[in-house]
């Protein structure tokens, strides 16, 4: 698979996946070089969410790319994929309300409208209830925007192939774009073109920031974290993915439906068959998906590529997996997913070097 110049040898994508190994101030290590360097065989590599703003930031250890000693940290991770033979994008973020004023300093969350979001901030010894996040001031956005930018610039800076707005699960850009999350009378509120605005006009800040073809999307129109919703997302969503289009961005990521939310019912349970014919650029779906599935909608036409998490996270080796139809996977450990060190994270055997655990 060609990705605009860059040779992808399969369509097997590793998903952005939080998990919290970088440092308490927000450097990745070099234990994480290891970590992707081990998956280095994935067609693509998108890291943890990392943020490009101190406010931002919204996971404990999770990494950043605002300071030169993040720069420096993540220009290890790229070397050590690189020379594994990999190729890897940095996912860029900001949080909004997904945060806590105990890790800022007291500093609230930022949001596009003060509501809280549903569900628990997790420390790692307790959980807490999300707070009531101050509204940004329209005068604000225009910093985030250039936060992005300047995000953009370092991870080309840092050796990265390419970076990924996250604009999905919740996090700043899908609060503005989702009507639950944003009660806006302003230009980022009301209409469907208002509240999309943040994702269109970051996405053309990144891409004058490095190229257009080096910027891709994700956005999730059927997944409920964190209480979002939206009361047209087929409008909502379409509008984003057209303007996308025309744009001609280097990828776009789409997650299917989560098994809760297919359980609970969403409006759009066939996120690939909705939107795959809306956008001619490079397709990635995401979310739920095996060997067989993948196969079938890269088959069907649905999708370009697919992005797997937690298989990666418990079998470095997955490629090799799928290529020799090893059903010996690894079982992954929940337990492990977030906290610092090896355990569960640069330990899972390959079946070169082990049994499945």
């Amino acid at each position: 698979m060609d990705l605009h110049g860059i040779f992808l040898p399969n369509r097997i994508w590793m998903s952005a996946m939080t998990r919290t190994r970088a440092t308490p101030d927000n450097v990745p290590t070099p234990l994480m070089g290891e970590y992707f360097a081990q998956r280095a065989a994935a067609g693509l590599i998108v890291t943890d969410c990392t943020a490009v703003s101190e406010q931002g930031r919204g996971v404990i250890n999770g990494p950043g790319i605002w300071r030169e000693d993040q720069i420096e940290g993540w220009r290890i991770v790229t070397d050590a994929v690189h020379a594994a033979g990999g190729r890897i994008y940095c996912q860029l973020w900001h949080c909004g309300r997904v945060a806590h004023p105990d890790m800022r300093e007291g500093a609230l969350p930022v949001a596009p409208s003060p509501l809280p979001a549903d569900g628990k901030f997790k420390f790692p010894d307790r959980e807490v209830d999300f707070p009531i996040p101050r509204e940004l001031a329209a005068d604000e956005i225009p910093a985030i925007i250039a936060d992005f930018a300047r995000g953009t610039r370092n991870a080309r800076d840092a050796g990265f192939d390419g970076v990924e707005l996250h604009a999905a699960n919740g996090y700043l850009h899908d609060q503005f774009l989702q009507d639950v999350s944003n009660k806006r009378t302003d230009d980022w509120g009301g209409s469907i073109e208002n509240r999309a605005r943040l994702i269109l006009y970051t996405v053309d800040a990144m891409a004058d920031a490095w190229a257009i073809e080096r910027v891709g999307v994700r956005l999730a129109p059927s997944i409920s974290l964190y209480g979002m919703g939206d009361s047209d997302p087929l409008s909502t969503f379409g509008h984003v993915v057209r303007e996308l289009d025309e744009r001609r961005i280097g990828c776009l990521t789409m997650l299917e439906p989560n098994a809760k939310d297919r359980e609970n019912g969403v409006a759009i349970a066939a996120v690939a068959k909705t939107f795959r014919p809306m956008t001619s650029v490079p397709f990635i779906v995401n979310t739920g998906f095996d060997k067989a599935k993948g196969m079938a909608a890269i088959k069907t036409g649905d999708a370009d590529a697919v992005a797997y998490g937690v298989s990666f996270l418990a079998n470095p080796d997955l490629v090799e997996r799928f290529e020799v139809d090893d059903e010996k996977f690894n079982k992954p450990d929940p337990s492990t997913f977030y906290g610092v060190g090896a355990e569960g994270y640069t330990d899972y055997p390959t079946m070169a070097t082990g049994a499945a655990r």
